[in-house]
């Protein structure tokens, strides 16, 4: 059984996932400079479908991750069920291509081919679960293996070549190949055991408990495909894309909690829960104000056509936000669950447990979600433009998240001793308000919106640094906790 260091691999996650949203800016950036809207919105959607049959997936990585953090090597067998499983994926995935391509004007062509996708992140995702039982930090170096790829070959397939989607499509693939020869790398030691069947009987067999919170994430993932067949188009999904490609820079935070997960797996104190959210917030909480301030030029830099989604960046930020909240509480209350731990447990003993309970409450706040929106785009699709109803889709998810977010945490509350530091809450909070809303004066005052993106770039990038510089030093100077954090990572530097 590995020892899960829940810091270490929480801060390499952190700054590696941060380095990642430069790297996946440069890539967005050549993608929406050189797709149009209705391409992008399809390079969207295609995200959206592949979802769906990726869905399957967890039955093995569920029990893989819980497994492996235990001491016991299921990963030969995680990976060959994989190739096994993508099969079944990829034959899934042409069906809903078909049926989506008949009910939209998209090009059935282009969604064919993007079926490559399917068997390379079916097995990116098994490797990424066995090194998160294993080595969590390692999950951080295949992302950022699969970031760097992207870069230089975007430039030749997509910016040099002038491919198009195919060509987004192919540097996705080939840079998953990148990020899989990285995971196998590190998970060498667990894959080199021996195939046993009887870990595929048992997941097969329990294979109701990982598929039932996939049918949750497929009813939350049916947003992309409802909205392109009530409006019949793909153009608002492109407003939708680039929001998320900003608004996503709060998901970050959530790296920092990589470790915590296995670490209560191998019974880990609880303790560790109540400073890891501390830690999350001094991260989230500033990026959550970063996103909001930077809307504007971060929508100029992708393309100025997209100007007029900066209500959508604001609302899928509060979203990013509280989702990322709730999946480490979710995350939280399942690694402290042992009922797989004992051979004996039943049908009755998992449906009793949280990893049925959490799940459900997922299911519920995602039918909830897709109900709501798909009666509001019926109401408004008649009528409305579709970059307004862009913003009600994301008023309505976010207004729809907090009240489940709240309720994770009552749960929290009641399995762990957890007291939060008000206080440097506070701090940080003020602290980033204050900072970034200097930042934006500045902005507005001198910021020149150049459509040449090699001269507005610089100019935008040097207003964030001063930003996060800003906040960092003050936080420093005022909070004990963030002292001894910098510490710390001057520390593991050292190491």
């Amino acid at each position: 059984m590995s020892n899960v260091r829940v810091t270490y691999s929480g801060l390499i996650s952190l700054v590696i996932g941060l380095t990642s949203v430069v790297t996946g800016l440069i890539f967005t950036l050549i993608v929406t400079r050189t797709l149009s809207p209705e391409e992008f919105g399809t390079w969207s959607l295609i995200g959206g479908l592949i979802t769906y049959v990726i869905l399957i997936e967890p039955i093995i990585a569920y029990w893989a991750t819980r497994e492996i953090s235990r001491g016991i090597d299921s990963g030969k067998t995680a990976v060959f069920s994989s190739g096994v499983f993508s099969a079944f994926g990829i034959i899934g995935y042409i069906g809903i291509a078909y049926v989506v391509s008949f009910q939209s004007d998209i090009d059935l062509g282009i969604l064919l081919f993007s079926v490559i996708l399917v068997p390379v992140i079916f097995l990116s995702r098994t490797l990424t679960a066995i090194n998160l039982g294993w080595k969590p930090q390692v999950v951080s170096y295949g992302m950022l293996g699969f970031e760097l790829s992207k870069i230089p070959i975007a430039i030749i397939l997509v910016y040099y070549l002038d491919m198009g989607l195919e060509g987004a499509i192919l540097t996705t693939a080939i840079s998953h190949l990148v990020s899989i020869i990285i995971l196998a790398y590190f998970a060498r030691e667990k894959i080199k055991v021996k195939l046993k069947r009887q870990f595929l009987e048992k997941w097969l067999k329990l294979s109701w408990l990982p598929m039932y919170p996939s049918l949750a994430s497929f009813i939350f993932t049916l947003d992309v495909a409802i909205f392109t067949i009530i409006t019949g188009s793909v153009e608002g999904l492109a407003f939708w894309a680039v929001a998320i490609a900003i608004s996503s820079l709060v998901l970050h935070s959530g790296s920092f909690s990589k470790g915590l997960y296995p670490k209560l797996l191998q019974g880990g104190k609880q303790e560790h829960l109540q400073e890891n959210l501390i830690r999350f917030l001094f991260f989230a909480i500033p990026l959550v104000v970063i996103s909001i301030t930077f809307a504007k030029p971060g929508l100029f830099a992708l393309n100025p056509i997209y100007g007029i989604a900066i209500p959508v960046v604001i609302f899928m930020t509060f979203r990013a936000f509280f989702n990322t909240l709730s999946t480490l509480f979710a995350s939280s209350i399942a690694g402290i669950e042992k009922v797989d731990t004992n051979e004996l447990s039943n049908f009755k003993d998992y449906i009793k447990s949280k990893l049925f309970f959490i799940p459900t409450l997922q299911l519920i706040h995602y039918s909830i979600y897709i109900i709501a929106l798909t009666i509001v785009l019926l109401f408004t699709s008649s009528y409305e433009s579709q970059i307004n109803m862009v913003i009600d889709w994301a008023i309505l998810s976010v207004v729809i998240q907090i009240p489940f977010t709240l309720y994770f945490l009552k749960i929290v509350k009641k399995n762990f001793s957890l007291k939060l530091d008000y206080q440097s809450i506070i701090k940080y909070i003020v602290t980033s308000v204050s900072v970034f809303g200097i930042i934006y004066i500045l902005m507005e005052e001198f910021l020149i919106y150049k459509n040449n993106i090699f001269e507005f770039l610089p100019n935008f990038l040097l207003f964030a640094i001063l930003g996060v510089v800003g906040y960092i030093g003050i936080t420093y100077l005022i909070d004990p906790r963030t002292k001894k954090l910098i510490n710390l990572i001057i520390l593991e530097i050292r190491k």
